[in-house]
């Protein structure tokens, strides 16, 4: 798994947790939705840290339990 798929699958997993559509997590975390689908959909391979830590809040979780995942300790190099 690539980090730009380890970021979305973990934004998808924590939304459905959490009962949150891509409209709510916008609101509570002040990204815009198409900045979300960007995401979520591949338009942006590379969420800037800020980007991540705004939805993090949105999401009520700290930086360090959004990668604090076993898909981020395992991630693959990215420059081969």
């Amino acid at each position: 798994m690539n980090t730009y798929t380890a970021v979305k699958t973990r934004i998808l997993y924590l939304c459905e947790e959490k009962k949150l559509t891509i409209h709510k997590l916008a609101t509570e975390s002040g990204v815009a939705p198409s900045t979300i689908k960007n995401i979520l959909y591949g338009k942006s391979r590379n969420p800037g840290i800020v980007t991540l830590k705004m939805l993090c809040d949105g999401l009520g979780i700290t930086l360090t339990e959004f990668f604090g995942t076993e898909e981020f300790e395992k991630l693959e190099q990215e420059i081969k």
